[in-house]
């Protein structure tokens, strides 16, 4: 069941007075952070806060150093204090309260601008315009990624705060520099790229440009380089336990605009500190859940993964220093909890009018200490792997890469989601190594699969795994070349003809719906059979439909508007839907069908003797469910994904709702963990109040290590027997308010 390094043992309680913080890395469960203001050094009560560490249980805290601004009084001239600090060192006093609590510290670093002393004294430290102006955000300055503040400076603020605090390590959510929609024209970036390319600066976006393209590949190289920078720095200064981590987003496509290589970051570190603190209406809860299983993809699961959890209201309106709803909150947790991520409240500000924020967190961190030997040291346990890598995003997705790559991920994961199927994001580079567990591979929307990648899929294909793939999946290779046909072709049953009919997303859907007004034919038709009006020109359904088209039996239509490659079958392809061009939307009277059928297929389906299933859809269905979440596109998405796995889902659960269910393996047990989404307000944030779900009928296949005698269920407290047929355990869950784990041994 091994996906990256394996864990060797599950992750022992200790009581934070009794940790050893030598490996504090991998024993640090539970975290808390006031991210302090300028104001805060007069109003910071440090006793109230060690007696909310208590109350949460927290093992580590972050706490601001310096940076931007410092919190301690600093030899470094340039270093700007905070304003009100004067003469007090707040950073060492919490320090301080915080060893005397058995505590790790964190020093908290805000590294990439200034104020504009500093950059009077250094303008050349500073990323630059092509007209030679400096970039600025608000009153601060951006320092240069290839300067001397990132090479000589910020390693003397590290040291600085090292031999003064011995803290057991930094954070650092802003050491990244200019994102990929600037620029930088500072002679550092001119010479730097022209000594490792041999090229100018590429003068703009151009995608098809090798300087830009190696523009690209050169800023991820130099943010690499920081990172083991700031690693040397701080393991020579302060041991080789002090590591610098930074902090990483919770979203493939901004790591991707911050030149943060996920993967590569992930092989040098020895965790990861989540800095993704709240959802999106687009992707809801489930997303933080995914993001834990995308991360332990690259990580390991023997690895931890703290994220950044927001007690105030963010986004959409952000209010800072307000308190989150607590229904919202709370969810975020446990949806963090699901996907194997470790707790990290936060608060913005040491002084809050609104002292409801205080709230959440306590009994959600004093229940994870209770179960924490559940909630760790655990294998996933899903037979489909969502495909994705972050060279897709950058070289396919270019100037697009929310509609080209993140909503077709995010369509199938809903799918997956939906139909209550266990899967696991599994990067392009790591098909090899994680297909033993797996029954199907999904590629959603994968343009870019290099030609490893597209062996590994055959591979996989070949020793009797199923493929679900969509859209122009395989038909770029590296740096986003196009191919003449898909990678996949022979698999697919299908070869791309280089057109394609209607658009992933128009300019202006109100004013372009006719040209999205398409539709989806199944076949054989069905309508004859089923009470309508009749006109006596119904086809006869002459052959039974295919499986994947299971449900639909009273439509011979499913609503589509979105992009079709046209392609050229082979001989032994079979297409069960076809394109209804599209046809007028408004005035109604105008709604009618014009072409009934233009005979293209929008879905290839093929059983080799002796390899995989493979469903090629032509059509952009999972884009479109992402953006429509229209239950028939789910609907389809997942019967494409169970006919694929050919009876290879080890989870059955049958009941009311949206639940999000993540399957784990520990040694002798089985861990459960399902989330409730089905509270109003769930797909428009923030969530209002939490509501039961349930019953659930629940069956499992057992592994052979775990016997299936009891199932324990660690929210509502109860031990319940179970029934085991054939190695499937059964049992009934009564209900779920937020959410639940179940321990099955």
């Amino acid at each position: 069941m091994s996906m990256g390094r394996r864990w060797s043992s599950p992750v022992s309680a200790v009581s934070s007075t009794e940790m050893d913080r030598k490996d504090w890395y991998r024993t640090t469960l539970r975290w808390g952070q006031t991210n302090i203001t300028e104001l805060d050094p007069i109003r910071y009560d440090i006793g109230w806060w060690r007696s909310y560490w208590r109350q949460t249980r927290v093992q580590g805290i972050i706490v601001n150093a310096g940076g931007i601004v410092a919190y301690y009084p600093s030899a470094l001239e340039l270093q700007h204090r905070a304003a009100y600090l004067g003469d007090r060192d707040l950073f060492g006093e919490v320090v301080s309260a915080a060893r005397e609590e058995g505590l790790v510290v964190l020093a908290r670093m805000d590294s990439n601008r200034t104020y504009e002393p500093f950059y009077e004294a250094h303008p050349d430290w500073f990323a630059r315009m092509r007209d030679g102006s400096p970039y600025r955000t608000g009153p601060f300055y951006i320092a240069c990624i290839n300067s001397p503040y990132y090479e000589v400076y910020l390693p003397e603020v590290l040291r600085e705060v090292i031999e003064q605090y011995h803290p057991d390590g930094f954070a650092d959510n802003s050491w990244s520099g200019l994102s990929r929609d600037q620029i930088c024209y500072c002679d550092h970036c001119v010479k730097g790229f022209r000594d490792a390319t041999g090229m100018a600066l590429p003068g703009g976006v151009d995608w098809d440009s090798p300087a830009y393209r190696a523009w690209i590949r050169w800023n991820y190289d130099r943010r690499l380089a920081v990172w083991d920078l700031n690693n040397l720095t701080t393991r020579e200064a302060g041991g080789p336990d002090c590591l610098w981590i930074g902090m990483n987003s919770g979203d493939i496509v901004g790591q991707s605009r911050s030149f943060r290589d996920y993967r590569a970051i992930c092989e040098r570190s020895e965790m990861v500190l989540l800095d993704n603190q709240t959802r999106r209406d687009a992707t809801g809860f489930q997303a933080n859940g995914d993001m834990g299983k995308v991360i332990h993809g690259l990580l390991g699961w023997d690895r931890l993964v703290p994220e950044s959890m927001a007690m105030y209201q963010s986004p959409s309106p952000t209010f800072r220093v307000a308190s989150r709803p607590a229904p919202e909150a709370r969810m975020w947790m446990v949806e963090g909890f699901a996907g194997t991520i470790q707790p990290w409240w936060h608060h913005i500000g040491a002084y809050h009018e609104d002292r409801r924020q205080y709230r959440t967190a306590p009994p959600l961190m004093r229940w994870h200490e209770q179960h924490e030997a559940h909630l760790v040291g655990r294998l996933p346990i899903a037979s489909v792997g969502l495909v994705w890598s972050q060279e897709n995003v950058d070289f396919y997705g270019r100037d697009d890469p929310e509609n080209r790559v993140s909503l077709p991920y995010w369509g199938m994961a809903q799918a997956l989601i939906r139909a209550r199927i266990p899967y696991l994001p599994v990067h392009a580079d790591h098909i090899e190594r994680d297909a033993g567990t797996l029954a199907v591979l999904v590629l959603p929307n994968v343009g870019l699969l290099t030609d490893a990648q597209r062996d590994a899929v055959r591979r996989f294909v070949a020793q009797g795994g199923g493929l679900v793939a969509t859209g122009q999946s395989s038909l770029y290779g590296e740096w986003g070349k196009a191919r003449s046909d898909f990678a996949l072709a022979d698999l697919f049953g299908a070869h791309a003809t280089g057109e394609h009919a209607g658009e992933l997303s128009p300019a202006n859907l109100a004013w372009d719906a006719y040209s999205h007004h398409s539709y989806l034919r199944l076949h054989p038709e069905l309508r004859a059979r089923v009470a309508g009006p009749i006109t006596g020109e119904e086809p006869s359904a002459l052959s039974a439909r295919h499986p994947v088209l299971a449900g639909f039996e009273e439509t011979d239509i499913l609503p589509f508007g979105g992009r079709l490659e046209r392609v050229r079958l082979d001989a032994r392809s079979v297409a069960p839907l076809t394109l209804i061009p599209p046809f007028p939307i408004y005035p109604p009277e105008t709604a009618w069908m014009r072409e009934m059928d233009s005979g293209e297929a929008a879905l290839v389906v093929s059983e080799g003797e002796g390899q995989g299933r493979v469903a090629y859809l032509p059509t952009s269905l999972d884009h479109a469910f992402a953006r429509h979440n229209l239950p028939d596109h789910g609907d389809l998405l997942a019967n494409l994904i169970r006919w694929a796995a050919d009876g290879r889902i080890p989870l059955s659960v049958v009941g009311p709702g949206l639940l999000d269910c993540h399957l784990y393996h520990q040694e002798d047990r089985l861990v459960l963990h399902l989330v409730n989404l089905s509270h109003p307000g769930a797909w428009r944030a923030p969530l209002h109040e939490l509501v039961p779900l349930g019953p659930f009928e629940i069956a499992v296949q057992l592994p052979a290590s775990v016997e299936g005698r009891t199932v324990k269920t660690l929210v509502a407290e109860q031990t319940s027997p179970l029934t085991v047929e054939n190695r499937w355990a059964r049992f009934e869950v009564a209900w779920i308010v937020d959410h639940e784990v179940l321990v099955i041994a």
